[in-house]
């Protein structure tokens, strides 16, 4: 049972990759299909931008096109394959960061932009990219290898240069779940009721109270992606002059 288990999942991933890679078989005879797996993910960008994620279904997208949901199973397998798609079809093509300058650090900035980007357009894609071992698409690794290029001329080695990548998506992950979870109301009320305890237990959290009482909680004077990016990026410039010289 183990290794079929095993087996079908390995056979589950192998048709994903080639649905996203277009290499997927395609039927010689009968009549030309009417939908596309590319019309279909887009279809369900726009279900998932004016509801969310958990909003998309096959039945939902189906219903865009006034077909039933067994005639989107013609051209994707099911949920996971589809929000495969998703991702793909909401990345633009291989990001050109030669426009942002010379060197290693401009360039990866650029890219974060770009990447902070997309994610600000498309909330639900933070979710549709938990870190889990997924299918991932042409542009997707496209994406990827512009950022580790952007990183070469540092002479960092390439596990430092992934993990210096890791660190920068981990930022822009990290704003993009605030941009989820914000809710103006709920924020105001917060700061409201954490106030109120504050001025009870001041002495039980003496650098808190200072810290709110100098704004610290208040809105911020930078933009928060360059304030994480420029503290992230100092200290990879600190690791690269620490390795020695002719590595930046």
């Amino acid at each position: 049972m183990a290794r079929t288990t095993k087996a079908k999942e390995a056979r589950d991933v192998r048709a994903s990759l080639a649905l996203l890679w277009g290499e997927q078989d395609r039927p010689t005879r009968g009549p030309k299909p009417s939908l596309t797996p590319h019309r279909i993910a887009e279809a369900a960008v726009a279900l998932a931008d004016a509801e969310g994620l958990e909003a998309v279904s096959m039945n939902k997208v189906a219903g865009t096109f006034g077909v039933s949901a067994m005639a989107l199973y013609r051209y994707v397998p099911g949920k996971a394959e589809l929000v495969e798609l998703m991702i793909e079809a909401v990345l633009a093509e291989r990001p050109d960061l030669s426009a942002a300058g010379d060197g290693w650090r401009p360039r990866l900035t650029e890219w974060a932009r770009r990447s902070w980007g997309v994610y600000q357009a498309h909330p639900w894609l933070l979710t549709a990219t938990a870190m889990r071992r997924q299918a991932m698409g042409p542009r997707q690794l496209d994406w990827l290898d512009a950022a580790l290029a952007a990183l070469e001329p540092t002479g960092l080695t390439a596990a430092q240069r992934h993990q210096v990548f890791l660190l920068v998506v981990g930022l822009i992950r990290n704003l993009a779940q605030q941009l989820l979870d914000f809710d103006e109301e709920q924020d105001q009320e917060w700061n409201r009721l954490t106030g109120e305890l504050l001025d009870r237990h001041a002495d039980r959290f003496p650098a808190l109270t200072r810290a709110v009482a100098a704004g610290a909680f208040g809105p911020a004077a930078e933009d928060p992606l360059t304030f994480g990016l420029d503290r992230i990026l100092d200290g990879v410039q600190t690791l690269i002059d620490r390795e020695g010289p002719g590595a930046g």
